[in-house]
């Protein structure tokens, strides 16, 4: 029987990606919105009373609103979030006469409650956008270009500029992205077993792991652990990398920009087909469709399986609960192994920021409100941000961190930081970009393949229909 830790030990490490949902919900107070009086001008240093703990060159004095989801709960298991709330709390301090308005809510409840809003039109002032809702929220108007803002950033040659592209619409850029970069697909391994089985690192093709299955299953163990209950985790954690190493980076690229790619076309209809035939085989646990990547990380801990894929959240989760346990020192990363046919990249992996601070458009029409809001986005994605988490937690962020002192860390902590950052090539996380409407069909549809119900030629049509109908 398949053990179950039951108790979470908070140790903050890593991060979740926006393919993680929070379950905690922080009572906060609503935005409640005093118009500014009207304004012309924006302020400037000259304009500033400086103190040495809360200058503030901002002409504004009122309600700032702001809708988030790093909740105080999740700020212990989490160091964007953490870095997120220190940073908040260090922009408040320097500006007293703003009173800003904290909307903070659990991820997956954020995600309901952003779409609600955009619905009505009724945006935040500041608030985080994902990927996957720029081109639409863009289309209708919603959300400010923040192009000429970005470039006159005091920290502008300081931003990873490959970050911006889920937030980048015909040129133009719609957010900064925020928080912390972390990967979706990672394979965690316990190199002990494996190198009983007779492998120094975990192999780099399916088919030796096929190999080693032989011998895991004799020991009565998985040999990879794998949850797919909620659906996305198919998609976000195998599908989203596999997929690059069929069809290449430049096909996702065409699909996001509408320039002729297709989810029929046969690169991913054969990604598909791979997917279904190694889920099909022994290598995985076999109730995987029923149980989340909770469930299965806790395989991986237990022992009764010898790998388990997941994202960096599932790393964090892991990294502190087998803090002082023999699996600790034992525990490695690798990329996914490279499939018989696929001519990518075969050491890539999903890795990005999914959300961005932006801004309502509404906001043009203050411009000392908007002057506050843009030095709020600055704060958040800047260095001071950006300092706290690589200095705290070796996390990477949009703006460039100089001098990582990786030393200090212990070896998991260094293992993966090299394997998210430096040693393996980024592809796109999959539902960072599109839309929601679309991936809810892929997602269902992925798991009734998985279940042998549908053939990835029909999931690849119903993807594509979506895709017409609703991208």
């Amino acid at each position: 029987m398949k053990k179950k830790l039951v108790s979470l030990l908070l140790v903050v490490v890593m991060i979740f990606s926006l393919c993680a949902c929070g379950k905690s919900k922080e009572t906060s107070t609503k935005k409640a919105e005093t118009k500014a009086p009207d304004a012309t001008t924006e302020a400037t240093d000259d304009s500033a009373t400086k103190t040495d703990t809360s200058a503030s060159t901002l002409a504004y004095k009122g309600d700032l609103g702001i809708m988030h989801f790093s909740t105080s709960e999740e700020s212990q298991g989490n160091g964007g979030s953490d870095g997120f709330r220190t940073t908040i709390a260090s922009w408040e301090k320097k500006n007293p006469d703003i009173s800003l308005k904290q909307t903070v809510l659990a991820n997956a409840d954020y995600k309901t409650q952003i779409a609600t809003l955009a619905a009505a039109g009724d945006l935040p002032d500041v608030f985080l956008l994902q990927g996957m809702n720029t081109r639409e929220w863009v289309k209708q108007g919603l959300v400010l270009d923040m192009t000429d803002y970005i470039a006159k950033s005091p920290y502008a040659d300081k931003y990873d500029k490959s970050k911006f592209y889920p937030f980048t619409v015909d040129g133009k850029e719609y957010a900064i992205p925020a928080l912390t970069g972390g990967t979706c697909t990672v394979v965690v391994y316990d190199a002990a077993l494996w190198k009983e089985a007779g492998f120094d690192t975990f192999p780099d093709t399916w088919d030796k792991v096929k190999e080693a299955s032989k011998y895991f299953k004799k020991k009565g163990i998985d040999t990879i652990a794998f949850g797919n209950g909620g659906k996305w985790q198919a998609n976000s954690c195998f599908l989203s990398t596999l997929g690059d190493r069929f069809t290449g980076p430049e096909w996702f690229k065409s699909l996001v920009e509408k320039k002729g790619a297709a989810f029929t076309d046969q690169t991913f209809v054969d990604a598909l087909k791979f997917t279904q035939d190694i889920f099909k085989s022994d290598v995985f646990n076999k109730d995987f469709n029923a149980i989340t990547n909770e469930d299965a990380r806790e395989y991986y801990i237990s022992g009764d399986a010898a790998a388990f894929i997941g994202g960096n959240w599932d790393v964090s989760y892991i990294q502190a609960t087998l803090k002082d346990k023999p699996l600790y020192n034992n525990t490695k990363f690798a990329v996914l192994p490279q499939p018989a046919g696929a001519t990518g990249d075969t050491d890539s992996h999903n890795i990005g920021l999914g959300y961005g601070i932006a801004i309502n458009a509404k906001l043009k029409d203050d411009p000392e409100k908007l002057a506050a809001a843009i030095d709020l986005a600055y704060t958040l994605t800047g260095p001071e941000f950006a300092n706290y988490v690589t200095d705290k937690y070796a996390l990477s962020s949009v703006t460039k961190v100089d001098n990582l002192d990786l030393s200090k860390f212990d070896q998991f902590t260094q293992d993966f930081y090299n394997y998210s950052y430096v040693d393996h090539k980024p592809c796109e996380i999959y539902d960072s970009l599109i839309s929601s409407a679309v991936w809810d069909v892929l997602n269902t549809d992925l798991q009734s393949m998985l279940n042998g119900d549908i053939s990835p030629e029909d999931v690849a049509k119903n993807a594509q229909a979506a895709y017409e109908k609703n991208y």
